[in-house]
Order: C-alpha cells, then structure tokens, then sequence
C-alpha cells in the first residue's frame, strides 16, 4: 500500500470518506518526522485496509494552521469522517499497531452518540 500525499485540494475528500483514515504532518527539516517515516510507510504495507495518507507542513502551511498543527510530527486517525486520535510525537511501531487496532475496534455508534452530544 502506497502513501497518500495529501494538499488543501484533497485533504477534506480523503478524511470524510468511510473506513480508517491515517495522517502524518511532517515537514523535512524535521528529525523525528524522518525517524517516523519509515515506521509510517512499513504500517501502510501491513494494514491494506486502511489509508496511509501524509501532509508536507511547509507545502500547506494554511491546512496546517486550519487543522491546529503546533508540533510535528503529529498523527492524525479519522474513522468514518470523524477525528478519533490526535496526538503529536512520533509512535514506535508497536504503538502505531496498537493505535490502528484499537481505531478499528472503535464502536463507531459510540463515538457518532458522543460527536452529537458535544
């Protein structure tokens, strides 16, 4: 499974969808979003059901600032067009195996009760 680049243009219709939507901020210059990447990419070819999808920071810096991005890395989970994880700093494997599990064990009428609540 290959990563997704994303940019303001495709960012929206890429999250909304259904399914598991997973996204990386990062930006070059950045030594622990290098460290990351790999882990992200080796993630993508062991989940093909879910959507790797990655954001270049400096290359969309007004998507940055509209998502509320202040440290990166930061990683993003979406699960049927709802923000269910956000968290920044870079995940070990392990962590990032665990993370998609427990997205997908998500009880989805739970969390859509809660969104609604809110």
């Amino acid at each position: 499974m290959t990563v997704t680049q994303l940019t303001g243009d495709t960012f929206e219709s890429t999250i909304s969808g259904d399914g598991i939507v997973l996204v990386d901020w990062w930006a070059s210059w950045c030594g622990p979003c290098r460290m990351f990447a790999p882990i992200f990419e080796a993630a993508a070819g062991a989940h093909p059901d879910v959507t790797f999808a990655k954001v270049d920071t400096e290359a969309n810096q007004e998507l940055s600032g509209a998502a509320g991005i202040m440290s990166i890395p930061t990683l993003m989970a979406f699960r049927d067009g709802i923000l269910v994880f956000n968290q920044a700093g870079a995940l070990p494997a392990a962590a990032l195996d665990d993370l998609i599990s427990q997205v997908q064990a998500l009880d989805m009428d739970k969390v859509r009760e809660s969104v609604a609540a809110r």
